[in-house]
């Protein structure tokens, strides 16, 4: 099971402490380094210094790591317009060195997009424009240098674009298709994602999940593989009363975290880990609500990730 650090910088992190994450999860051997792309604080905390953008961020720490992958969990559609977006996710891949995975969503929270200005079309229309935008990254990045790329549908038009810059990975990064609907995110999983992430479900509601997306891509004749994950808040601690600590610097109870995220001693998050292995995940996402708990991390790398 490959194990990356997920993170919720809106909650009120600045540049230098997710490149101190992004750095010691590199260190201790974990596979990547995400982020959220919110643009507003959720629930009783500050908030400050306020949001940071995901793709400078992101362009940022390529070149401050070497080895970890970097990626959203997830953007929102909403915020960016697919040319554009196509060319910042090519140029951090290239900074990169080919190191970028993209999570695309429809966006969901409304009152960031009141707060910036931002255009927030019904659910109906943000499923149609992600459908739109995924095709489009795709079309832009493999088409062959020196041809040009078109596209026409409903909400976007592009005509004789470059299709530049390409990112370093022939095709594109890895695309992460996130959710948990029953029928359009399966649908759209099953022709455009390389990799399906179910976040903050239970066991038993994430292999549901699973299954959907396995359907759609029988009934869609997709044969090449995708690859399951899932997305937990993460709270560990050698003891009670270690975890109780955490747990209370997020703002959390310790029994609701072990029934709906991954809490207790190592051995607990392992235990349930496999359970999550058991369903077909080949990654899961530790998100990591306290960014200065840098031992928190230590814990993990020690007593966790090797044993999953």
């Amino acid at each position: 099971m490959r194990l990356r650090i997920f993170t919720e910088p809106q909650q009120g992190a600045t540049y230098e402490t997710q490149l101190a994450v992004a750095k010691a999860a590199e260190d201790l051997g974990f596979d990547a380094f995400f982020r959220s792309d919110h643009y507003v604080k959720m629930g009783d905390v500050s908030g400050d210094p306020g949001p940071t953008d995901s793709w400078i961020t992101l362009g940022a720490l390529a070149r401050e790591t070497s080895r970890i992958r970097l990626g959203t969990l997830v953007t929102a559609g909403t915020f960016r317009y697919p040319g554009p977006l196509a060319i910042s996710v090519a140029q951090v891949d290239q900074m990169s060195g080919g190191r970028v995975d993209l999570g695309l969503g429809t966006g969901w929270f409304e009152e960031e997009h009141t707060a910036y200005g931002i255009p927030f079309p019904s659910l109906g229309e943000r499923f149609e424009r992600l459908e739109e935008q995924l095709q489009i990254l795709k079309g832009l990045w493999g088409t062959p240098a020196g041809e040009t790329y078109s596209f026409s549908g409903e909400h976007y038009t592009l005509t004789d674009s470059p299709a530049l810059p390409k990112p370093a990975r022939p095709g594109g990064p890895p695309i992460i298709i996130g959710g948990f609907g029953a029928k359009r995110t399966p649908r759209l999983a099953a022709a455009h994602a390389d990799e399906y992430n179910v976040p903050f479900h239970k066991v038993e509601q994430t292999g549901g999940a699973f299954d959907r997306v396995r359907a759609a891509c029988a009934e869609a004749g997709r044969t090449e593989p995708i690859v399951y994950s899932a997305a937990q808040v993460v709270c560990c601690g050698r003891d009670e009363a270690e975890v109780r600590r955490r747990a209370e610097a997020i703002g959390r109870e310790v029994p609701e975290l072990r029934e709906n995220g991954l809490a207790g001693t190592p051995q607990e998050l392992v235990d349930k880990i496999g359970k999550f292995g058991e369903l077909g995940a080949e990654c899961l996402y530790l998100q990591v609500l306290d960014m200065r708990d840098l031992e928190h991390l230590e814990l993990l790398a020690s007593e966790v990730q090797g044993k999953v």
